[in-house]
């Protein structure tokens, strides 16, 4: 493991914004974010896939009243979410590291306000249906836990992970509220993301590949 690397993860366990396996109340913050962590009563939007924190610490800044947590399993990226969002006195902000196939280990039902997917990785070979982020298994995680109204909202670069859950939801019977565009920066939802650009998507705007941006809600 490089040398910086390696410094990072070991400073990791004295952050205090990143919870992580080891950590005290790590097994205990399920259903318990606001009183055990933040502190306070505020609602709860969670990024699934967070890397560096770069949407989630956005989202904070605009959003001063809101609790954030990104989720990554990459210790390395959350370290720089981490520092940034310090040096950006955001302590509304979190970072939980665990993989997102666990998450329901860490939230309660209902307990999620809004949740965004940003940019995952589309897994497009067949065998991987089940691990992307937006397949049936992971929608009905996500159900579990937003509250009734909760909202999400995803961002893609891949237009054949975009085309596949659009086929997922449009098979379902519980969405509403559907919404969506194949070209982000050239429609009427552009407001939606406060001017957010995470470097990733910056990449593939340069290179000319439009970004595709859908939001939603489960009926209950």
């Amino acid at each position: 493991m490089p040398r910086a690397k390696k410094k990072r993860f070991h400073e990791n366990k004295e952050l205090p914004n990143i919870l992580q396996d080891g950590d005290e109340n790590f097994n205990e913050l399920k259903g318990h974010w606001n009183t055990k962590h933040f502190k306070n009563d505020w609602p709860i939007t969670v990024e699934m896939g967070c890397g560096k924190g770069e949407y989630t610490i956005g989202l904070a800044k605009v959003f001063k009243e809101r609790n954030f947590i990104g989720v990554d399993i990459k210790g390395d990226r959350l370290w720089v979410g981490s520092k940034q969002a310090i040096d950006l006195k955001l302590e509304q902000v979190a970072f939980l590291r665990t993989l997102i196939h666990n998450i329901d280990g860490f939230f309660a039902p209902a307990e999620i306000d809004t949740l965004w997917i940003t940019f995952p990785d589309p897994r497009p070979k067949d065998r991987d249906e089940k691990r992307r982020l937006t397949s049936p298994r992971f929608l009905n995680m996500y159900k579990g836990l937003l509250k009734p109204q909760g909202q999400v909202f995803f961002k893609t670069d891949n237009t054949g992970l975009f085309e596949y859950t659009l086929e997922v939801l449009k098979e379902r019977t519980d969405i509403i509220d559907l919404e969506y565009t194949f070209d982000l920066y050239n429609s009427d939802y552009i407001d939606d993301h406060h001017g957010i650009k995470t470097n990733f998507e910056q990449k593939y705007l340069d290179l000319g590949e439009p970004i595709k941006y859908m939001k939603f809600r489960f009926k209950r």
